[in-house]
């Protein structure tokens, strides 16, 4: 059977988590450097490593792997804490889109996703929707969100034995790095303004289908059996 492989963004596109991610960076900038001012970093889209290199080089300090995990295992640690106490939320049409997927044996659901593993899990888990997924990609993989789709084919094909060629690929994301992520495997592109960039702002990224958000399961379902 021929499958195709889906990779699912998780903030702004899956849910919002109230602002729960950004405290935590905060929190754990302060803790390390004493100031957990994230002004003029770039978030949305990027990877918790490469926010994380950003953070330290801001604090003219080398990102070395020991730097790093101390910084990250801090970043988590607070995650965990903060989510409980912050208003998120699922966004529109996500568990009905799940739910009409999951059983396809044509589908194979993953994340592709600039969380950590377990920044994902912790999320995922929060809402109640991380047992949809198979396996993930993360920024644990790589801080530069555009390698993380070859992690992602590789961990498919080692799963289920078989070759995603670009063409069987979804990559579903709410920023222009998701869409540059799909175009730098050859994957298709599905764009969700559900997140903090517009519609038009998406729009001017190409991606191969664009939704205001996942609430319209049917044209979402015609969008990945093209």
């Amino acid at each position: 059977m021929s499958k195709k492989l889906l990779l699912f963004d998780i903030d702004g596109t899956l849910l919002a988590s109230g602002g729960a991610g950004i405290r935590a960076l905060e929190v754990a900038a302060t803790e390390q450097f004493g100031d957990g001012n994230l002004r003029g970093l770039e978030i949305a889209g990027r990877t918790d490593s490469a926010i994380a290199r950003q953070v330290l080089a801001r604090h003219g300090a080398e990102a070395t792997p020991e730097r790093m995990a101390s910084f990250l295992d801090c970043y988590v640690s607070h995650l965990a804490r903060l989510l409980p106490l912050i208003d998120g939320r699922l966004l529109p049409g996500v568990v009905e889109l799940l739910d009409a997927l999951e059983p396809r044996e044509d589908l194979v659901l993953a994340l592709l996703t600039g969380n950590l593993a377990r920044g994902a899990e912790l999320k995922l888990s929060h809402f109640g929707v991380w047992h949809y997924f198979e396996f993930g990609a993360y920024a644990d993989d790589h801080h530069d969100r555009n390698e993380l789709g070859p992690v992602a084919q590789r961990r498919a094909r080692e799963r289920h034995g078989i070759e995603f060629p670009p063409e069987r690929i979804f990559v579903l994301g709410d920023t222009r790095h998701d869409i540059a992520c799909a175009k730098a495997i050859g994957a298709r592109s599905v764009a969700i303004a559900s997140g903090k960039q517009t519609r038009a702002d998406l729009a001017g990224h190409s991606p191969d289908f664009l939704f205001d958000d996942l609430r319209d399961i049917a044209a979402v379902l015609r969008a990945l059996e093209s």
